[in-house]
């Protein structure tokens, strides 16, 4: 008896280790360089055809309100996401979501992405549009620490001190937004040196110390996989439909929605095949998009909204903020006598939100 417990004993420290190894492994000394803050975002602008492969973990801390058609948003930043990728290219990669239950590969190749559902043999294709919800690829840290500093001025940048991220040691770089309607305080990007590809990325907001993302390497390999790994073709008794993306909802029957060319001190933008009643604004990890809704979907989102901990319910609508992520349902007047609902959304304060429905009252007015 005394034998059997010594071995359960063995048996649960060596789990215990293995379970921390991660968090060991990071906490060793990692050893700097001697890069300015500019140099190290130009070698990650830099590194989108650096070649690797490796095993990833991403997990959020939003919770999300949101309807069936928003689950696997919600699942993605508010969970922890198993990631496996091989990458020889920009129009060339291949990511595995890891679950319990099976496993869903997106495979990219020159002319957009086959998403695979190993455990229900169906496939879909994607043209990867100018508008999409994001998806599992967009958490690897090299495909989300390359979107986060692409637009990043060096005023906004900082060196911090190295770590250890998948046995290397990978140096420090902190965005810190400088837009006043920012409500992300800071994203800490650690990076190899060698390649600049970003290895782990820490994206935080003021009103909370649990990270609103965490995505890293646990395991890297820099050499090219194989062209065999990341290709894909469907099997011929596959089930096979097509990806929805943003362009095919219906965003009610305006010819175009009436927004001003700046919301809460950001600029608005304009990107090939965003629909008009689309209004994007801001630049960097400060964004908000601002979208006409039709009446039928208006209401439930913002009875939706209004029930959630911590809503603002005023004159100007419904909103409410997780973590860096703002949402609100707005009314406004048209220029006709009728009246408009939209929906904002984006990495901005909840003060932002109500700035800019202000404005666009005032623009319907």
């Amino acid at each position: 008896m005394v034998r059997r417990g010594w071995r359960w004993a063995v048996v649960a420290l060596g789990l215990a280790v293995l379970v921390a190894l991660p968090a060991l492994v990071a906490a060793l000394p990692a050893d700097d360089r001697d890069l300015s803050a500019a140099e190290l975002r130009a070698q990650v602008v830099a590194s989108e055809d650096v070649a690797f492969s490796g095993y990833a973990i991403s997990t959020g801390g939003l919770v999300l309100p949101v309807s069936d058609a928003l689950t696997g948003v919600a699942d993605l930043l508010s969970d922890q996401t198993a990631l496996r990728a091989w990458y020889r290219d920009a129009d060339d990669w291949r990511v595995d979501v890891v679950t319990a239950t099976g496993e869903t590969g997106t495979h990219r190749d020159a002319s957009g992405t086959w998403t695979w559902d190993y455990a229900d043999q169906r496939a879909s294709r994607g043209d990867d549009p100018p508008l999409a919800l994001p998806s599992a690829p967009d958490l690897l840290p090299s495909a989300l620490g390359r979107r986060l500093l692409s637009e990043a001025t060096d005023a906004e940048l900082t060196r911090i001190a190295p770590a250890r991220v998948a046995g290397v040691d990978a140096v420090g770089l902190r965005y810190t937004p400088a837009d006043a309607a920012a409500s992300v305080s800071a994203v800490d990007v650690w990076v190899d040196p060698g390649t600049g590809l970003p290895l782990r990325v820490v994206v935080r907001s003021a009103d909370t110390d649990v990270p609103a993302l965490d995505t890293r390497f646990l395991d890297l390999d820099l050499s090219a996989p194989a062209a065999s790994t990341t290709d894909f073709s469907p099997p011929a008794d596959s089930d096979i439909t097509r990806d929805q993306d943003l362009r095919d909802l219906d965003l009610g029957r305006q010819e175009r929605a009436d927004l001003p060319s700046a919301l809460a001190g950001l600029a608005r933008r304009t990107f090939d095949g965003v629909p008009d009643q689309v209004g994007a604004y801001g630049s960097g990890i400060t964004v908000l998009a601002v979208s006409a809704l039709p009446g039928r979907a208006a209401g439930s989102l913002r009875d939706q909204l209004s029930r959630t901990p911590g809503a603002v319910v005023d004159d100007l609508g419904v909103r409410i903020a997780a973590g860096p992520l703002s949402l609100m349902v707005a009314g406004t007047s048209t220029r006709d006598g009728g009246s408009g609902t939209y929906l904002l959304a984006g990495t901005v304060t909840l003060d932002a939100l109500a700035a800019a429905a202000r404005q666009i009252q005032e623009a319907g007015r």
